[in-house]
């Protein structure tokens, strides 16, 4: 039986008529934050996400279009987290993420924490060659942190050896050996704040490949538009300029993968999980619409 008033389904963008065979994209939500290290609370990022989006016009007045139907996007289960270990964790993304790439189709992690993108990347590096570009708050460029190598902390570290490179920005919270270790790989806030947007996307598209996997850290965003991270830092990036960045950017470069991380819900407050499901439609929509 089917409800003449029913809301819309349960899966991103709430769309009607999921297809898998005809999708682009494949979004995985992946509610996982077990190495969190100030405020847990990003594994139920997945499912604020998918609410709050479930609540959108899907025409989009940035784009011109309803994005929903130019990209095909299929919402799979929540993937069940493996606590045994965070290396455990990532193999179990890597193995889901490889049935999506060998499929076609290009897989979007919706975290939880950073952790999840290195599953992610290992999978899509069996089909591509690509870079890594990263915005975030956080360098991310730790070798090990907590005991372990895939931890948050970690994350570019493991992206370099997957790859071989990645381009950061707006970075302004660093370890002193990451900054050592980081220099040409990173773009720092400080940096961005005596440049132009332009001069942005030049730096960008220098410093990637044609093909790129893209994550983006939610808590890049200044905590005045984005307060929902485990830990904002002040003097970010706005919503306004991320997009406007992404827009040429995407013009220029193939998404292979990519993730939208660290959304760390309110309790009562939905305007940043309004946010992070905006700005996920709209990048989709300059990548691939």
């Amino acid at each position: 039986m089917k409800l003449l008033n029913a809301l819309p389904p349960y899966n991103l963008f709430g769309i009607e008529e999921q297809d898998y065979k005809r999708a682009k994209v494949v979004a995985i939500p992946v509610p996982y934050d077990s190495t969190s290290t100030y405020k847990a609370g990003s594994r139920e990022g997945p499912r604020a996400i998918i609410e709050a989006s479930r609540n959108m016009e899907l025409y989009s007045d940035e784009l011109e279009k309803d994005v929903s139907k130019r990209v095909g996007i299929f919402t799979t289960d929540e993937m069940a987290p493996d606590f045994s270990s965070p290396d455990n964790m990532v193999k179990r993304i890597e193995r889901e993420v490889d049935v999506v790439v060998d499929d076609g189709k290009v897989p979007m992690l919706l975290g939880g924490e950073h952790t999840i993108s290195v599953g992610a990347m290992r999978s899509v590096r069996k089909k591509h060659d690509f870079s890594v570009l990263h915005f975030d708050a956080h360098s991310d460029s730790r070798d090990e942190y907590g005991g372990t190598k895939y931890d948050h902390a970690c994350v570019m570290a493991r992206a370099k050896e997957i790859c071989g490179k990645y381009y950061s920005v707006g970075i302004r919270s660093i370890d002193e050996q990451g900054a050592k270790d980081g220099k040409g790989s990173i773009l720092y806030m400080k940096e961005m704040h005596k440049m132009t947007n332009a001069q942005i996307v030049k730096s960008i598209l220098k410093n990637t490949k044609n093909n790129i996997y893209l994550s983006i850290d939610y808590d890049v965003l200044d905590p005045s538009e984005m307060p929902s991270t485990g830990t904002p830092e002040p003097d970010g990036m706005r919503f306004r300029q991320l997009i406007d960045i992404l827009k040429p950017v995407l013009k220029e470069r193939k998404v292979v993968g990519l993730d939208f991380v660290e959304l760390n819900p309110i309790p009562g407050m939905v305007a940043p999980n309004y946010l992070a499901a905006k700005l996920i439609y709209i990048t989709l929509g300059y990548a691939f619409a």
